[in-house]
């Protein structure tokens, strides 16, 4: 087992200072990082500097005057005006205090309210300033005009505002700023929601046993849907901001329902939170099927059992449901900080994904803040941008000839395959003059004959820190490789087809090499439908997984098509047994086999046995919803043999995606 704390070998303990170990620690334990930034952090600066603080208002406010206003600045899944309340409480102002949240048409009557409170000493709490943008002037020139000598020494203005360019800059520099982190972890959410609920709510209840061992499976399901967020894609393609009210209003279903019906209503518990109350913020259908498969684990007869366990760890667990708030309190505290993998239905390397992510993150920020002043001996960003332009366009090639193509693959009633290739010619060739031009301009623009425009710039700089340009990439597919890689991986495409041209079809396709690989899957189908006759809207695909390689193979099949070229996340593919296995430990990605697609018509797809199994072209998963009706990132989902529930596979957020990050 490797521990970033592990001694170096050799004397390259004792050679390296402890910042150069990072640098070791980067290259080969990227994961690790973070671990290893924070002891170099605490023992240069102290252990605080690492640990979360506590939100105490009592502090903010001692340090506060009638003049300087208080800013809670937001962050999602968080709300301070509960704590406010608290607070106004135990100073006695809850009848002295004043809320409301800013919108259209409210700042007249936000006006009246701060001058009544000026006066009288009262405090007034303004919330959601950035939903007020054009109120935002005239409260800065409420605040520049408070009087300190007339103003009564009790009146406070609070404000709440998530991070926004349009909140005025003096109000900023005068006022306190506070921001209250959301619970950080499954036993954080546990503990934040046990503190809130009370014995009498649940003693009131018909069934409270009942409600209390659904109340924690609820609980946890809540604090799973916002954790898995962290695992990025593989938790959620798009990361959802799930709120108290989502659970709150759940609670109060929960207990309703349980008193309304004589046996547990688990289909009506299960459409209201899966479809309403949390589904009705998931916007992505492979995300609600994820959320959909999750909530079942924690809504169902079985967690009704005496100390049924909710993870193959027996860490999250039932608990003796005569135990009251405080045992369950008790019980939430014994509880690991950091949360496994397992009470998410996810492999153990999901935590390395995640853990990679945040370097990278962090790293890309540090980046981002570097001076871009060259220090003697080193070279400029100048000359460092022109050996980079210098490498890059020796290896671009010369534009596709269309009108050769066209001759040679004319479109053709029984080839579609032909049509697929002309358009992919032409965008490959749009994306290729787009860089041949931007490389001779910014060439000019770095030896002083043309003017270095914004756009050039910027290009200059991504291009230094080996970022793709983003005049490329308006005109490229998805890819999130670094520039290097982006540029073989270009190369490789356009050899793709430039092999196709040569050759003719070939009897394996690389799907990733496809532009819009959609176009490709449409022409199979539509091939198919012209030879058979059929109508192409009867026509499915079939898929069989082939074990053979890429050199086996020389014939493309009597129908349909061969792919390659997709990985495996969160799974891999077993060809002994020939269906989904598990992965291997620190394997985050695999190929994946060779798949035949097969067009059939009036197909039925098999309802088990299979793990229907999302194509993606990048890892991000998450696209915009095109003109086509589907996301820009997703191409289409294919049947993988498996012998677990299908449910195993979609907790785990096992995909298939065309390219990968490097």
């Amino acid at each position: 087992m490797f521990s970033y704390r592990e001694p170096l070998p050799g004397d390259w303990d004792t050679k390296l200072d402890s910042f150069q170990k990072l640098l070791v620690l980067r290259c080969l334990r990227a994961d690790s990082l973070v671990q290893g930034l924070q002891d170099f952090v605490s023992a240069q600066l102290g252990q605080r500097f690492i640990e979360p603080q506590t939100s105490d208002l009592s502090v903010v406010f001692t340090e506060s005057s009638p003049s300087t206003p208080l800013i809670f600045v937001l962050s999602p899944g968080t709300d301070p005006a509960a704590d406010l309340y608290k607070f106004a409480d135990v100073m006695q102002f809850s009848k002295k205090m004043n809320a409301i949240s800013l919108g259209q048409g409210q700042g007249p009557w936000a006006e009246t309210l701060m001058h009544a409170a000026m006066k009288r000493g009262q405090w007034v709490f303004f919330q959601n300033c950035h939903l007020a943008p054009s109120w935002m002037p005239a409260l800065e020139r409420l605040i520049e005009n408070i009087d300190p000598v007339k103003v009564h020494k009790d009146f406070r203005l609070w404000l709440t505002s998530l991070p926004s360019n349009k909140f005025p800059v003096s109000i900023l520099q005068n006022g306190s700023k506070m921001t209250i982190e959301p619970p950080k972890g499954i036993k954080a959410n546990l503990q934040k929601t046990y503190l809130r609920l009370t014995n009498d709510f649940i003693s009131s209840s018909t069934k409270a046993t009942h409600l209390k061992s659904l109340l924690l499976s609820l609980c946890l399901f809540h604090g799973i849907a916002l954790e898995r967020r962290k695992f990025g894609p593989l938790g959620f393609n798009i990361p959802y901001e799930f709120t108290d009210g989502d659970l709150n209003i759940c609670i109060s279903q929960l207990k309703m329902f349980l008193d309304e019906y004589q046996d547990v209503p688990y289909k009506v518990l299960t459409y209201t939170a899966g479809e309403i109350n949390y589904g009705g913020r998931v916007t992505d259908d492979w995300d609600r099927r994820c959320l959909l498969s999750v909530l079942e684990d924690f809504y169902c007869p079985a967690v009704l059992i005496d100390n049924y366990v909710y993870s193959s760890s027996g860490v999250y667990r039932q608990i003796d449901t005569n135990l009251d708030i405080k045992g369950y309190l008790a019980y939430i505290r014994g509880l690991p900080i950091n949360d496994t993998p397992d009470i998410f239905g996810l492999h153990d390397n999901a935590n390395i994904s995640f853990a990679q992510n945040e370097t990278f993150a962090l790293l890309g920020a540090v980046l981002r803040l570097q001076p871009r002043a060259a220090s003697a001996g080193g070279k400029s960003l100048e000359e460092k941008v022109e050996e980079i332009v210098a490498g890059i366009v020796e290896k671009i090639p010369q534009p596709f000839s269309v009108q050769e193509v066209m001759e040679k693959y004319p479109v053709r009633y029984e080839e579609s395959m032909n049509t697929v290739l002309i358009q992919e010619v032409i965008r490959y060739n749009k994306l290729l003059e787009v860089i041949s031009k931007s490389l001779r301009d910014i060439v000019k623009a770095l030896k002083g004959l043309v003017v270095m425009s914004s756009e050039l710039e910027l290009m200059a700089n991504s291009l230094f820190n080996n970022m793709v340009p983003d005049m490329w990439k308006a005109k490229a597919y998805p890819s999130l490789k670094p520039l290097a890689s982006w540029v073989s991986d270009l190369l490789q495409r356009i050899d793709f087809l430039q092999r196709w041209i040569h050759y003719g079809i070939p009897p394996v396709f690389w799907i990733s090499g496809f532009f819009f690989p959609q176009a490709f899957l449409t022409g199979t189908l539509q091939n198919y439908a012209r030879r058979s006759g059929t109508s192409i809207d009867t026509i499915g695909f079939d898929f069989e997984v082939i074990g053979k390689s890429v050199s086996e193979i020389t014939e493309k099949p009597n129908t349909g098509c061969y792919i390659q070229g997709l990985f495996l996340e969160g799974a891999r593919w077993d060809n002994q047994t020939g269906q989904l296995t598990d992965s291997r430990p620190k394997e985050l990605y695999t190929e994946m086999a060779l798949i035949w697609l097969i067009p059939k018509p009036n197909r039925k797809p098999p309802t088990s046995g299979v793990y229907i199994c999302p194509i993606y072209k990048t890892l991000t998963r998450a696209g915009t919803l095109s003109t086509t009706g589907h996301s820009t990132n997703y191409v289409i989902s294919v049947e993988l043999p498996t012998d677990h529930i299908q449910r195993h596979w979609i907790k785990r957020g096992v995909a298939l995606i065309c390219a990968l990050d490097y």
